[in-house]
Formats: C-alpha cells, structure tokens, sequence
C-alpha cells in the first residue's frame, strides 16, 4: 500500500466484511468481500480488565494461553456470558490481541457480542469484570444474563 493510500473495512451483514483500500483523491481500489468479522471491532478489553486477566493467567498457570470471551445460552433473560482460557483456537474462532492478550471470540458469537467493552472494577466490597454490551436490549436484575433483539436465547428459571 502506497503512503497516498489507507486501509478501510466495513461490516456489510452478519458475517461478512468489505475490505477495501481509499487513495487520497477519494477513488477506491482493492475491493474484496471476506468472511468473518473484524474482531478488534467485536471485543475489546480495558487496560484494568488486561491487568486481571493477566493476573489469572499467571496465578493459574495459563500464560500463553487464548482468553476465550463467549456467549451461551442460559439465565433467566436468555442469554450469558462466558470467558475462560484455552490453549489452541477452534476452527470457527476469530482472533485478535490487545495488551499483548490474545482473544478468541466464535464467529457465530460475533453479531451478539459485536462493540462489548469487558472492563474490571475495583470497590469497597470486591472487584469483578463488567460487560458493556451495547447489543443487549434487557438484562436480569444480578446482571449475569441478557438477551439482544435479534437473540433471545433459552431463559431458564432463577
């Protein structure tokens, strides 16, 4: 890529990306269709989340390993979260890396997780990870499950 050109990507539908290149005079080339998302714009974790999990990757002795940030079905709206470590990404994962944590999100997680921020805080009474997810349209009353408008999931009993 020439310095009179940038990089430019968009989300055409679940699943697909346009990835195309601008020059300076506003023409367009190296357009292409790709499937998947652009992760780095699915998940992204903050400097305190990153200093968390990094802490629990040493304490359990998974330094190395992908943190897996999931969706599954579940909760009393539908739908819950899930991250954990593992050692080799699946065949359906997408993967990125952000303070030097490499993330593995599932594809068919992408659209429900698509613009989360994974935070942790720290209070008076303890610490604990906080999911922002902008896709989520309702959320029990603990805030451990949701549910978006286009995902429902299998609310279960609380």
């Amino acid at each position: 890529m020439g310095e009179d050109e940038f990089f430019q990507a968009g989300k055409l539908s679940a699943g697909i990306c346009l990835v195309y290149t601008i020059k300076r005079n506003g023409s367009i080339s190296h357009i292409q269709k790709k499937e998947g998302f652009i992760v780095s714009e699915v998940v992204q974790i903050t400097e305190a989340a990153a200093f968390q999990i990094k802490e629990m990757m040493k304490h359990n002795g998974e330094e190395g390993s992908f943190l897996r940030v999931a969706v599954k079905g579940g909760g009393c709206s539908g739908l819950s979260y899930g991250m954990g470590f593992e050692q080799e990404p699946g065949e359906k994962d997408s993967q990125l890396e952000q303070f030097e944590i490499k993330i593995l999100v599932n594809t068919e997680d992408a659209d429900i997780l698509n613009g989360t921020v994974i935070d942790y805080k720290q209070t008076m009474m303890g610490g604990g990870f906080t999911i922002e997810n902008p896709n989520a349209i309702a959320s029990c009353g603990c805030g451990s499950s949701f549910k978006t408008a286009k995902n429902a999931g299998t609310p279960e009993n609380c």
